[in-house]
């Protein structure tokens, strides 16, 4: 079974709770606090394996957590960090938010490894919270929470260059021809339900992956058939050859295919409609037709558009070493950077602001701040680094804290604390 699609959903590992306790030993009337820090949650991280193919493993387990860290314990032990937990996907995998379709990570060209969810840092014993005033601290900070999402699991085929076309006009059989792709071929229409990629060699040429996208009919930019299906393959390919049915062998018009299929292009994504195609007009050993040529017809058509028309014949071999090595050239001239899509959901961030507690109360002369949403800001913040501290500024400013610490009548130089931190507030 091919399985090119997957919903699943991921957590990392909870931090372990820092630990509260005092120094008890023989002749030490008042020993300090001695609690130790909890462990680092693991973090999930998806990987590229070169092995796989499908998300089939996806389909049958929807649930993976990374291990939470331990608790710290007296005698400043710090508690054991929690295991990573690393998901193997083939190359290609592009991860999305659920709810949002926004991309996380894409498995492809130099992204092999990537961590997506960040464990929690572990919570702080009491042994960080004396202060001179504050000996005897009857405090240790929680673990911060885990990072929970659901993802979907898209492996979009990586090839420079794809077949397109309706079924059954010999995309398969080209595919066999030119490569050592073995392609299950049969006369029934969506007889290919699965990408098939093969490598075309060339003498003295450079060669290409050249990749079967499955067959195309009408509607399927809106899903009907399986569109979507096939569709997503497209758009890492840099070319398209654009096969049809030269003879019209089951009665359809080539011309006509052409513009139907790059209308569903066209409405799935312009970018990919707008790349470079080249037709291969096929199976020209089965055209008896003495009125019309219709491969000169179909050079009329398009040639003038800048797309070139090659007349081919997957069983005999006719003319297709001619297209091959055009199609080798063009590329020659096209960037070699692979198509790779742009993170646009961060977890870090996006979960954060997620709608979660907080309270804002005055202990004599300080502002005290607390809550989840505090807890999990801190323990994903590094706040020594410039961009940290920007985040933080941000992240009190647009969940309302600043607002609240106002109506509390928070006044400049006053002391806020939330949790571990202190620092004085000015506009």
């Amino acid at each position: 079974m091919f399985a090119d699609r997957a919903k699943i959903w991921i957590r990392s590992g909870k931090g372990g709770d820092g630990h509260c306790s005092f120094r008890r030993e023989l002749y030490v009337a008042n020993g300090g606090p001695d609690g130790g820090d909890g462990g680092r949650g693991g973090d999930l991280i998806f990987e590229v394996d070169e092995g796989l193919n499908t998300l089939v493993d996806y389909r049958h387990k929807r649930k993976y957590a990374a291990g939470d860290g331990e608790e710290g314990g007296k005698r400043r032990c710090h508690g054991k960090d929690g295991k990573d937990l690393v998901l193997k996907v083939p190359e290609g995998t592009v991860i999305k938010e659920s709810k949002s379709g926004k991309v996380i990570a894409d498995m492809s060209g130099e992204n092999r490894r990537q961590v997506v969810l960040k464990g929690g840092r572990g919570g702080l014993g009491n042994q960080h919270f004396a202060t001179a005033t504050m000996q005897v601290p009857k405090y240790a900070q929680p673990g911060q929470p885990a990072m929970e999402l659901e993802v979907s699991l898209e492996l979009k085929v990586i090839a420079d260059v794809g077949l397109i076309g309706f079924p059954n006009v010999g995309k398969s059989t080209l595919l066999s021809r030119v490569t050592n792709a073995q392609p299950k071929i049969a006369n029934y229409h969506f007889t290919t339900l699965n990408p098939n990629l093969g490598v075309v060699d060339l003498d003295h040429g450079k060669g290409f992956v050249m990749a079967d996208i499955p067959g195309l009919i009408e509607g399927a930019s809106e899903g009907i058939g399986l569109g979507h299906e096939f569709l997503r393959h497209v758009e890492r390919t840099k070319l398209m050859i654009h096969v049809v049915d030269a003879a019209g062998v089951e009665g359809r018009d080539p011309v006509d295919d052409i513009y139907k299929i790059n209308q569903e292009l066209e409405k799935y994504n312009p970018e990919i409609a707008a790349r470079p195609q080249v037709i291969a007009a096929n199976k020209t050993d089965l055209i008896y037709s003495e009125d019309e040529d219709p491969v000169e017809r179909l050079k009329a058509e398009f040639e003038p558009k800048g797309i070139k028309v090659f007349p081919i014949s997957g069983a005999t071999g006719k003319g297709i070493s001619e297209l091959l090595y055009y199609v080798s050239g063009e590329l020659e001239k096209m960037d070699s950077t692979p198509v790779v899509f742009e993170q646009e959901y961060f977890p870090e961030d996006e979960l954060i602001y997620e709608e979660l507690p907080y309270t804002v109360t005055k202990e004599d002369d300080m502002y005290v701040i607390e809550g989840p949403k505090i807890e999990k800001m801190l323990g994903y913040t590094n706040l020594d680094s410039e961009k940290g501290f920007a985040f933080f500024q941000r992240f009190l400013k647009e969940t309302g804290i600043l607002d609240d610490l106002e109506a509390a009548g928070i006044q400049e130089g006053d002391t806020v604390r939330m949790y571990g931190l202190q620092f004085d507030y000015y506009k």
